[in-house]
């Protein structure tokens, strides 16, 4: 076994995932414009970042797990927000994020994966706090 919560599939990795989503009653390219500013990061992602700033061309975050790097996927048409956060020991975690159209408002979807050496604990709080974050997003977009 190589890990908790991975599998193998035909010599492909695969993590065990789930798909967080919180559904606000706000138009999409609103969703977008306010999740997709960084500088907006600390007002709904607390899991991310308690601060951030633009420090020569990169987004540089005050977190939990102390300062943090965090590069987002380009502006697009398209609801995608992914964006990777560099730990302070340098690793990078990839973070799949989406704003898709659901009738007149927007589903924000998180992907989570339970990456090594996360436990099953370590994976059902970082799910927590995602659900946290997307309904303080949900609770400041439609106020």
């Amino acid at each position: 076994m190589c890990c908790v919560g991975a599998s193998s599939y035909g010599g492909i990795m695969t993590y065990t995932s789930r798909h967080l989503v919180e559904t606000i009653d706000r138009d999409p390219a609103d969703v977008y414009a306010f999740a997709s500013d960084p500088r907006n990061l600390p007002a709904w992602a607390s899991g991310l970042s308690v601060s951030i700033e633009l420090v020569d061309g990169q987004w540089v975050a005050e977190s939990d797990l102390g300062r943090i790097t965090v590069e987002f996927a380009p502006d697009n048409p398209y609801g995608v927000l992914d964006h990777v956060v560099t730990l302070p020991d340098g690793v990078q975690v990839t973070n799949p994020l989406r704003v898709v159209r659901n009738g007149d408002g927007s589903d924000v979807v998180f992907s989570l994966f339970q990456l090594p050496p996360a436990d099953l604990d370590a994976f059902e709080a970082d799910a927590a706090a995602i659900v946290r974050d997307l309904a303080t997003l949900k609770a400041l977009l439609e106020s």
